[in-house]
């Protein structure tokens, strides 16, 4: 039987809108389980605390949110296991900049994180704290440029880690500077905050939380933060691009979800994250983080990433630096 033209043409539009209207009425059930947000390292960091900051409001407006620690590998090993996930919306990756950092740290890693991992929503944005033992003699940026040019390979910069987001930011800085200063690596903030405040190690890009009790303390000199404005926990205290044009260095955090998990989910995600970071209750919680609130599109986020991957890239290949 042959249909009328016009009848052929209502059955096949009426056929493509039923798939798409499949998938929003899909999107728009989700999640009817347990939705797991893996953090990819230990409990107690800043990418631990956000996760547990922001499940509690997703389960509040969609459902059960679970926060499920995966450490190991600088953060590889927790992140594969998302890239390896079913890519349905059940498992979610709390993304930090170390991700952008490993791409080019790493030789080798069974995955390609911005192909990979597909970004859902911003969440926060992190600065550093230059500090310094008082022992140097430098109140400045420019004051401790010029101590480092005249003490070449004397000065210890101190990290948390190689590769870690402190110690990218304080290559980036000898070389935007031009200086040399010997990198010290430690296992984590507290051992380095321990040979910092008793001056075995000089110079240190540390997280607001780890440094500002310190400063506050007078037993280290701030000598400028590493966004690209000020940070309001430390209004008096200028940038380093104020001194070094372009300088920028921050952390930033979000969620991602595996390659291809449907578009309506990460939107509807998207929406219910900005919307939290938007509530006055939760931004000033992640204020208190030091750091400031990242709202966006996917795609804004997902530019976030690149933009770092690529940069961080370039710091990795000039300084040399290698995972251990």
């Amino acid at each position: 039987m042959k249909l009328p033209r016009r009848r052929f043409l209502h059955l096949a539009a009426g056929a493509a809108v039923q798939p798409v209207a499949s998938c929003l009425a899909w999107a728009q059930a989700y999640p009817t389980r347990p939705v797991r947000i893996i953090v990819a390292s230990a409990p107690g960091g800043a990418n631990d605390i956000i996760a547990r900051l922001m499940a509690p409001w997703l389960s509040e407006r969609l459902g059960q949110f679970i926060v499920e620690n995966r450490p190991g590998g600088s953060n590889n090993i927790g992140t594969e296991a998302v890239v390896r996930a079913p890519p349905d919306g059940y498992t979610l990756l709390l993304v930090d900049s170390t991700a952008a950092i490993n791409a080019s740290l790493y030789d080798k890693l069974n995955f390609v994180f911005l192909r990979d991992i597909a970004p859902i929503a911003g969440i926060l944005r992190l600065p550093y704290v230059l500090v310094v033992h008082p022992s140097v003699p430098a109140t400045t940026v420019p004051q401790l440029i010029a101590y480092a040019k005249a003490n070449p390979g004397r000065i210890n910069l101190a990290s948390p880690g190689t590769g870690t987001g402190p110690h990218v930011a304080g290559e980036l800085f000898k070389m935007a500077a031009g200086i040399d200063m010997v990198h010290v690596p430690y296992r984590g903030g507290g051992p380095v905050m321990t040979d910092l405040l008793g001056g075995q190690v000089q110079v240190l890009f540390g997280t607001t939380s780890l440094t500002i009790e310190q400063i506050r303390a007078g037993k280290l000199r701030a000598l400028a933060v590493t966004t690209a404005t000020r940070w309001e926990g430390l209004p008096d205290i200028p940038t380093v691009g104020d001194f070094l044009a372009g300088y920028e260095a921050s952390s930033v955090f979000g969620f991602g979800a595996p390659a291809t998990t449907p578009a309506e989910i990460i939107d509807r995600l998207n929406k219910e994250v900005n919307a939290g970071l938007a509530d006055a209750k939760m931004k000033a919680r992640l204020a208190e983080l030091g750091g400031t609130v990242v709202i966006g599109s996917p795609a804004e986020f997902g530019k976030l990433l690149a933009d770092d991957t690529e940069k961080w890239g370039k710091v990795v290949k000039f300084s040399g630096v290698r995972a251990d």
